[in-house]
């Protein structure tokens, strides 16, 4: 089995500031990355889906990091359906985009011509990535409002034909994608087109959260992503440190870890992401379910 397990950032605001995962002196982006590269395989990259990654900040992550070590890079918002405004595009752009007198902007509001130049961009972004091995998938993270209708389901394969021929994850957040309606036809066609199918880890219960489903749907990569299970704060937190401030307890974990290593088992490769971001949690549940899994593999 080839499991790798990390964060979903490695430049969360809490994290820095609990001052408990990073050793003292360890102030700048270059040290944090190098620290965190020499202690997990793997992370996820955050800050692309707030704004336009580039091809300069891949080729410094390329060398601050040892051979082997993997990105997940998170899709530009606008390709996934969220609300953008116009700040978040890149500045030589911001003259091309249309005036809607509204504060946010949707895909489908761009002018195509300036939809395939951010496209083009994004792929430049990723190229260092790429071309160096270290870039294990885009995950692209689809809001609770783009459901299995057929305009939405029209978008969604849209985005996965823009990305060939980068292996690319799909994480869906409203429960009609694996309800009982939709489920299989979800699942084929990200098996046809090769989409990596994201397993959630949430809380049980609550809105805006698709169905966990232990399945694959690429031979080449398995990807589950734990939320955390905060109940109470799944939906109406103010900030992502709150929504995610749970950290998970060793029974917990240990009963995740078969089925993890059972996915791994189909696939080539396996990525285990802790998007349980508050202060050093997701770094301790991630060393956890690496000694864990480890037991398994043995």
């Amino acid at each position: 089995m080839s499991i790798l397990v990390g964060t979903a950032s490695w430049t969360d605001k809490t994290l820095i500031e609990s001052g408990a995962f990073y050793p003292p002196g360890c102030t700048s982006a270059e040290a944090r990355l190098r620290y965190y590269a020499s202690v997990f395989p793997l992370v996820e990259v955050d800050s692309s889906y707030y704004a336009m990654p580039s091809a300069t900040n891949s080729a410094l992550w390329v060398e601050r990091t040892p051979a082997g070590f993997v990105f997940d890079v998170k899709a530009f918002r606008l390709f996934t359906g969220h609300q953008t405004e116009p700040r978040f595009f890149p500045k030589d752009l911001q003259a091309d985009l249309p005036v809607t007198g509204k504060k946010n902007l949707y895909y489908r509001d761009i002018p195509p011509a300036v939809l395939d130049e951010l496209w083009a961009r994004f792929f430049e972004a990723l190229q260092p990535l790429h071309a160096a091995g270290k870039l294990g998938s885009v995950l692209f993270q689809f809001p609770h409002w783009v459901t299995a209708v057929p305009k939405a389901r029209a978008h969604v394969e849209h985005c996965a034909e823009r990305m060939h021929p980068f292996l690319t994850a799909f994480e869906f957040r409203h429960e009609s994608w694996f309800g009982e309606k939709h489920r299989e036809s979800t699942l084929a066609m990200e098996r046809e087109r090769g989409i990596v199918h994201v397993i959630v880890d949430a809380p049980e219960g609550v809105a805006k959260r698709a169905h966990s489903v232990w399945e694959a749907t690429s031979p080449e990569l398995a990807i589950v992503r734990l939320h955390g299970r905060n109940a109470s704060t799944w939906s109406g937190a103010e900030s992502a440190a709150e929504r995610f401030n749970y950290e998970y307890s060793d029974p917990e974990l240990r009963e995740l870890a078969p089925s993890i290593a059972q996915i791994a088992r189909r696939v080539g490769r396996t990525h285990v992401l802790f998007n349980n971001c508050y202060r050093d949690v997701a770094q301790r549940n991630a060393a956890t379910m690496t000694r864990l899994l480890k037991e398994i593999e043995v």
